[in-house]
């Protein structure tokens, strides 16, 4: 990983006497990392540190007071659908990464921030705390609204960075959407698992105050673990979301998966609809009753 020194960045040092809860100082310096270009591991490393350990800060620029929790000391109860919300509101604001601004809603605007800003911790933590507020789940728990961190506690310039799950991106579990605060903004990214650089070093957290959610408040639109059709909106051009994964797997299952080189799911694309197509005319369809978008009888019929 590429240290920030190098680059001649000046990191302004954390103030005297904050200590984090697990009783460890926080560090001199911030943190870095994250390759520069997503999709390639072996690009360069970007000078992106994190922060440190702080409180909320006011619309005016100042802070708020200490971070507290909730009444009675209890973390503040969310779900994963408002976590998964909140992250694509940065997404969506492609709010510019720095370990020294704060956006308007009061969360420091680097990886750890966003991340405490998700799961709307009462302060911004940083890589070396985030994890008091989470319990250790495997991969194979992982579920929208979860975070990936990897702290390098021997050296935390050297690599730390933590990442929202989104959700599995191909049928395989060896993508997942990824949401993050990085250079030079927040995005959303199909990633694999577990990440760019440093794969092996990134832990699977789940957040403490996760409150359940009731039928149909879930992340995913209604029906989208079910066989039940979820509506043509879900379908075609612009799309993503979960009900195209579970198209595209259950035609991998039928025998028409042979279009998809990666995913399926969960944006569409020309190869689900090429897939859908073909699922169509194996039906005996022909004209506008085989056009690849799937309607009730071809969902009916895939899922029968």
């Amino acid at each position: 990983m590429g240290h920030p020194a190098a680059r001649g960045a000046l990191l302004l040092a954390a103030a005297a006497g904050t200590v984090l809860a697990a009783g460890q100082p926080v560090p001199a310096v911030a943190a870095a990392h994250g390759p520069a270009r997503p999709g390639d591991p072996r690009g360069d490393e970007p000078d992106t540190p994190q922060g440190a350990k702080t409180p909320l800060h006011s619309s005016g620029g100042g802070p708020t007071g200490p971070a507290k929790p909730g009444a009675g000391g209890e973390l503040p109860a969310t779900t994963r659908a408002a976590i998964i919300n909140r992250a694509k509101k940065w997404v969506a604001a492609r709010v510019p990464y720095s370990n020294t601004e704060y956006w308007p809603d009061g969360y420091r605007q680097d990886c750890s921030g966003f991340v405490s800003m998700a799961w709307n911790l009462p302060g911004n933590e940083w890589t070396g705390s985030l994890s008091t507020f989470g319990v250790r789940v495997s991969r194979d728990q992982l579920q929208p609204g979860d975070m990936l961190l990897f702290h390098n506690a021997a050296d935390p310039q050297n690599g730390s960075h933590v990442v929202l799950f989104g959700g599995w991106s191909d049928y395989t579990h060896t993508y997942y959407l990824a949401y993050e605060q990085t250079r030079p903004h927040t995005r959303g990214q199909s990633t694999p698992y577990a990440y760019w650089s440093n794969s092996d070093r990134y832990v699977p957290y789940r957040y403490k105050g996760l409150a359940e959610e009731t039928s149909g408040a879930g992340v995913s639109a209604p029906g989208a673990t079910s066989s039940r059709y979820p509506g043509r909106s879900f379908f075609g051009p612009g799309a993503d979301n979960p009900h195209v994964t579970r198209l595209g797997e259950q035609l991998v299952k039928k025998g028409f998966g042979t279009y998809y080189t990666s995913g399926p799911g969960p944006r569409w694309g020309e190869v689900d609809r090429r897939g859908v197509e073909a699922f169509q005319r194996a039906q005996g369809w022909r004209g506008g009753a085989a056009d690849g978008f799937p309607g009730p009888e071809t969902w009916r019929r895939l899922f029968s």
